[in-house]
């Protein structure tokens, strides 16, 4: 029985280490199809996205449920701090997101992937919705725009 608990360890072991985040995105450039709107639509439904590029759509926070947890990126989730998720931007983009319906705006950093809804195109701590005034809506149309 001993010998069995060993080999469980080894490779329960194993296959943890075998698990780890691997960052593949480089650069801010970057070509990605997603449901987002704005300028760089191509005939493929890519969108280049680069400092400056600005899209429209719907955002959505999250919180206590994610509190603690670890971040696609490696990083823990601090629901206090200003950072957010998308699909497929790269993580350490830099971008300023705007309520549209009241003109305040938060630069937040991608360290997490998602949103995991339709329709949805960035997901923001509580933090970051708390600045933009979405807490009690929940969701909120927004611009973005890539910023670094």
């Amino acid at each position: 029985m001993k010998n069995n608990s060993i080999y469980i360890i080894i490779i329960v072991t194993f296959l943890l280490l075998s698990c780890s985040t691997n960052v593949r995105f480089s650069s801010v450039k970057h070509n990605f199809s997603n449901n987002m709107n704005g300028s760089g639509n191509s005939q493929s439904g890519g969108i280049q996205a680069t400092v400056g590029s600005k899209f429209t759509g719907e955002a959505s926070y999250y919180a206590d449920k994610y509190h603690g947890r670890m971040t696609a990126n490696g990083e823990i989730f601090d629901m206090n701090k200003v950072s957010a998720a998308h699909k497929t931007l790269p993580f350490g983009t830099k971008l300023k997101v705007t309520n549209i319906s009241n003109g305040k705006s938060v630069t937040v950093k991608i360290n997490d992937r998602g949103p995991f809804v339709a329709g949805r195109i960035i997901d923001l701590s509580k933090a970051a919705a708390e600045r933009i005034d979405m807490i009690d809506s929940g969701v909120a149309q927004v611009e973005l725009e890539v910023v670094e």
